[in-house]
């Protein structure tokens, strides 16, 4: 199955992360490489209550990693497969400005 994820970090320009050949990742090894990320950035919950979702922490690890980060095609890659696994869909759209992941 073809899978892609959309990130926007600024208005108006989107970032495609192509997964076509990549091999797939296990939903807990993409769930744990999001949590490793989360912390390593130094992320805070969304939500007042602390409670971090998958959709939440994938939002914020791109918000923390940025541009520098994304620039790094290995580290985009990876967020890409760790996204479309941790969150069981083949396209994601990450729109940072908006504070929005849509499928």
């Amino acid at each position: 199955m073809h899978s892609e994820v959309f990130v926007t970090l600024t208005p108006g320009a989107e970032l495609r992360l192509d997964l076509q050949g990549a091999a797939p990742l296990e939903h807990e090894q993409a769930r744990r490489w999001l949590d490793n990320e989360f912390l390593r950035l130094e992320c805070e919950p969304l939500r007042a209550s602390g409670k971090v979702l998958l959709a939440d922490k994938v939002l914020v690890v791109a918000q923390a990693a940025g541009a520098r980060q994304f620039a790094d095609a290995a580290w985009a890659q990876q967020f890409a497969r760790a996204t479309v696994a941790a969150l069981s869909r083949p396209v994601v759209r990450v729109d940072v400005p908006a504070m929005a992941v849509s499928f």
